[in-house]
């Protein structure tokens, strides 16, 4: 028992959250989280990168949303933002091959683009 593996609802693996289906408020589907960003002196999540555009996973771009923003849908078994797709259109973003250097100055600007503070 000392190495059995308690799962809460408040505690998931990674697994659980990457390929969910993020949307806004009015129910449009903005795309799914693609890969989750996390601080590695913290080992808090940072950003939830969104996976938005393209045709059947091809050309699509990466977004990275403060993981502040998203809130949990039990409903629907999703997350939810408060953006519409033309701020989501709009925000820092890159491809799956040009991952960018989440450094200071990275952070700041997406951080910057959402109005929010880490």
């Amino acid at each position: 028992m000392a190495n059995m593996i308690m799962s809460t609802a408040e505690i998931i693996s990674s697994d659980n959250v990457e390929g969910k289906a993020v949307y806004n408020p009015t129910g449009d589907k903005l795309g799914s989280i693609d890969d989750l960003m996390i601080e590695r002196t913290s080992g808090q999540i940072r950003y939830a990168v969104l996976e938005f555009g393209g045709f059947l996973g091809m050309g699509t771009d990466r977004y990275p949303v403060p993981w502040s923003m998203l809130k949990y849908d039990s409903e629907r078994d999703a997350y939810v933002v408060p953006l519409d797709k033309n701020k989501l259109e709009n925000a820092p973003k890159y491809s799956d091959t040009t991952v960018p250097t989440y450094d200071t100055k990275y952070s700041k600007s997406v951080n910057s683009y959402y109005g929010t503070d880490l």
